[in-house]
């Protein structure tokens, strides 16, 4: 039987984290939402991201590094940037269409 691979997903997209860094949408799609955790405060056991670099970026391979980075915002809480990354990723989807 084969092994299933399953993501963390949030409004259809999967989620992958990797230290500060998150992952949000699917690779084999046009574009893929980047976010950063700069800032964190503790908030009794947890940590609470408190400044997020979010980035827009392109998944064309041929696309150099620098030409990667379509949109770019910092926002104050996770809940924020996932919300401008939601947005920018249906607007994508749109723009696809």
């Amino acid at each position: 039987m084969a092994e299933e691979t399953s993501f963390l997903t949030y409004k259809g997209r999967p989620l992958v984290r990797s230290g500060n860094v998150v992952f949000y949408g699917n690779l084999n799609d046009k574009y893929v939402v980047m976010m950063q955790i700069l800032d964190s405060v503790k908030d009794g056991d947890l940590d609470k991201s408190t400044r997020v670099s979010v980035e827009l970026q392109s998944n064309d391979p041929e696309a150099k590094p620098n030409e990667r980075v379509i949109q770019k915002t910092e926002r104050k809480s996770m809940a924020d940037a996932m919300e401008i990354a939601t947005i920018w990723l249906d607007r994508a989807d749109e723009e696809d269409e």
